[in-house]
């Protein structure tokens, strides 16, 4: 009987990997992975991602195959992994990581800046670490990553750490594929890596490294407003639990009303100022750090928060520390912070501080009173992603720190052969272009209403353009010509091609679900350019990645004064009633009390002259019902009415909701197969009910209820009229609205109707770029096949 043990024969395979494998400790992994399993090779990253030569006994590698989809590093994400079969190679007696190999076809996906990890913070607080204190401590698990790098691939000599040269300590660290700070791009202590400065508002620098922390907590203390320096850019600081320091910042950043975020040292502090779900406090604390929307807490605090963060709104955005900074800070302090984008009113956030002394620190305009700055350069700037917890899931309302740059895998259309750029729509503007074969979202731009944020738009795209090696031979852009992106477009020698703005927003959510069919979209928001050349908000759309068909939409009311109209929305509201009511009825309203006849004859004379633009968006209608109800006269902020109406919404009972409908009537529009939702009718209903005592809550919540049953009203009649069925897409601005959005889930899944999750993508207007990509490419793509049939 032979008992000689068989041996495995020697193999050899490649693979090549694909998704955020850089800078994110991946080829260390891989070297322990493959000295655990004994094989020789190599690995090493490239343009493409990572390639990974192994050699050894079938067994072995097959263990290995297996390894590489349990515990990967924490900041890592498999996108695709291909494999071949390759020749054995004598000469591969070890395992080695090899320098990476710079080719022309960036497909690499960079990963977003992430929040400090716990081994780097216990560093930082232990007085026997090389690291006590340092306030750039970081490792492949943490740190900065998009804001500081130039281009591909992602190692030291691409990023802004390039000028620091590491100290022996460092260097052993950064070469020994062992340690956790194995090329980690910004590896620095306090021998040789950045270091703080704290600067006068007159320019002057009165500290540095830990006096400079020292003299910022002592500003701090006294309630003075600050400038300091974060990952993607500098925030204002102030003391949260002050009234006055508060209401400084407000006046002196001129932002009377829209809430401000609020950094808490930890959890626990978050719990005095906030209630909230278990899924919500692991949010908060993610690594991702968003300034998550919370409930206020009823609980009165020992340190209650000023009455000034959030004015007159039942939730708050709090934040965890998310740099070492940061987190030293609020060691030192007892209170949280305020903090806020640095910039002026309308412009993106500023990243250098010679920026900040010259538009921040000097009179009249004197913001800040002192800058707590540090020498690592900031490459590309990034915001702070905003998000809150709605109906099971994230929902993001501004895509940017720890997000963003999104890259989204797509497996059912194949990009990589294509270039395509999109340029987003004019407010809260994000760009979108095709990686390979995934689809990439940048962080927050913001809105382009001034030279600054176009500078800023011009920016972040020569980031991407430069980091991808990205030409674009086509250009999709917002169907509206004046937005300041559609300009740009058309200004440029690549093509460009146009797409609805509401049909867009369907198209975001179709593109974050990878989801190739029809949908029912109801996309709800502001405003936007329909193709009819009306300004668009309320509709119903039946849509695929080729086309849509408007099957309803809200009935179009005036814009009396145009623009003027949103900032003083008491014009809106007198646009859907003053066909139902004369001026004694509407003058017996608190909104028109003023309003002489001669007034409001005028504003009738106006309306009648046929010269004012209508529109169709239920965001206008919520700025309506906000002054009916008596929470607001004037528009302070962009989606104020909104937030005021929920949170009134939320304080109600359910038991007092009014019963009130929003009616979708027939009419004569052939474009419309099902008609459209009427509203005069519901704010008459409302009215009557102002008359007759109900709470200003009650009708707030039956105002959301009217409309979310209007919604599913309309998703089960089209279900219906077309007898098949088809999930349904919540989208716009609109859908911001919690109450709302849990609201049509709920009885959206009561009539059996699915509807697709918006994923990271964002629901308002940051999403609208990614639409437009996945239009671009659906096009492309169509033409292509079109001119291969034969004629």
């Amino acid at each position: 009987m032979n008992t000689t043990p068989t041996t495995s024969p020697c193999i050899a395979r490649r693979y090549r990997m694909h998704g955020i494998v850089q800078g994110v400790g991946f080829r260390p992994w891989i070297y322990q992975l493959a000295l655990r399993c004994e094989l020789t090779g190599h690995v090493l990253n490239n343009g493409e991602g990572v390639t990974v030569v192994v050699q050894g006994s079938a067994n072995a590698i097959n263990q290995f195959d297996s390894l590489l989809f349990i515990d990967r590093p924490p900041l890592a994400r498999l996108d695709d992994i291909q494999q071949q079969e390759i020749a054995t190679d004598s000469n591969l007696t070890d395992f080695s990581i090899k320098k990476s190999d710079n080719t022309d076809n960036a497909l690499t996906v960079v990963s977003s800046d992430k929040s400090s990890c716990p081994a780097c913070l216990a560093e930082m607080r232990d007085a026997n670490n090389r690291h006590y204190r340092y306030p750039f401590v970081n490792c492949t698990h943490c740190g900065p990553r998009y804001s500081i790098i130039n281009r591909l691939p992602y190692d030291r000599q691409n990023t802004s750490m390039a000028a620091f040269e590491m100290c022996p300590s460092c260097r052993a660290a950064y070469e020994n594929p062992l340690d956790r700070r194995y090329h980690a791009q910004p590896v620095s202590c306090p021998e040789c890596g950045p270091q703080l400065r704290y600067i006068a508002a007159s320019g002057e620098i009165l500290g540095q490294r830990q006096s400079a922390l020292e003299l910022a907590v002592a500003a701090l203390k006294r309630g003075e407003i600050l400038a300091i320096k974060g990952l993607g850019g500098f925030h204002l600081v102030c003391d949260a639990t002050s009234d006055s320091a508060v209401t400084s910042l407000r006046q002196r950043k001129q932002r009377p009303a829209k809430p401000l975020a609020v950094m808490v040292a930890d959890i626990n502090m978050a719990k005095r100022y906030a209630s909230a779900s278990e899924q919500e406090w692991q949010l908060l604390a993610s690594q991702e750090r968003p300034i998550v929307l919370l409930a206020k807490n009823d609980v009165t605090s020992p340190q209650p928060l000023s009455a000034a963060v959030a004015p007159n709104i039942d939730r708050i955005g709090l934040f965890l520390p998310y740099t070492p900074l940061h987190t030293l800070l609020l060691d030192e302090l007892d209170f949280p912070l305020v903090a806020t984008s640095a910039n002026l009113s309308g412009e993106p956030i500023i990243t250098n501080s010679n920026d900040i002394i010259a538009q921040l620190a000097n009179e009249p305009f004197k913001v800040v009173d002192g800058v707590l700055d540090h020498n690592r350069p900031i490459l590309n700037g990034c915001d702070d992603s905003v998000v809150q917890w709605v109906g099971g899931a994230v929902q993001v309302l501004r895509l940017a720190r720890g997000y963003a740059p999104l890259m989204l895998p797509t497996k059912t259309i194949a990009t990589h052969e294509l270039a395509v750029l999109a340029v987003g729509p004019q407010q809260k503007n994000t760009l979108a272009l095709n990686i390979g074969n995934n689809l990439c979202l940048s962080p927050h731009i913001g809105d382009l209403f001034s030279i600054g944020a176009e500078g800023y738009f011009a920016r972040t795209l020569a980031s991407f353009q430069r980091m991808y090696r990205f030409n674009p031979s086509h250009i999709v852009r917002d169907l509206h010509p004046q937005y300041a992106s559609s300009r740009w477009a058309e200004n440029q020698a690549a093509p460009s091609i146009s797409v609805q703005h509401h049909y867009a927003h369907v198209l975001a959510t179709l593109a974050a679900n990878d989801y190739q069919g029809q949908v029912l979209g109801f996309s709800f928001d502001g405003t936007g350019l329909g193709d009819n050349g009306e300004l668009w908000g309320g509709e119903l759309l039946l849509a695929d990645n080729q086309q849509y068909q408007r099957l309803a939409s809200l009935q179009p009311f005036a814009l009396i004064g145009n623009e003027l109209a949103i900032k003083q929305p008491w014009r809106l509201l007198f646009a859907l009633l003053t066909e139902q009511l004369d001026n004694t009825q509407l003058q017996q309203l608190p909104c028109f009390a003023e309003q002489s006849d001669n007034q409001l004859n005028n504003l009738k004379r106006v309306m009648s002259s046929g010269k004012m633009p209508m529109t169709h968006s239920v965001g206008r209608l919520f700025d309506a019902l906000a002054v009916l109800l008596g929470l607001m006269q004037h528009t302070q902020f962009e989606g104020q009415a909104g937030i005021l109406v929920e949170s009134a919404a939320r304080r109600a009972l359910a038991s007092d909701v009014m019963p009130y409908s929003l009616q979708l009537q027939r009419n004569a529009d052939a474009a419309l197969p099902l008609g459209s939702w009427q509203a005069q009718p519901l704010f008459i209903d409302v009215v009557h009910g102002l008359r007759n005592g109900a709470s200003v809550e009650a009708l707030a919540l039956g105002f959301i209820h009217a409309l979310g049953h209007a919604i599913c009203d309309a998703a089960s009649a089209t279900q219906q009229l077309l007898s098949q069925p088809l999930p349904v897409v919540l989208t716009g601005g609109v859908f911001q609205n919690r109450c709302l959005t849990e609201f049509c889930q709920q009885q959206l899944s009561v009539r059996g109707i699915s509807w697709l999750p918006q994923g990271l993508v964002p629901v308002n207007d940051g999403g609208i770029a990614l639409g437009q990509l996945w239009y671009g490419l659906h096009q492309l793509k169509q033409t292509a096949k079109d001119s291969a049939k034969p004629q």
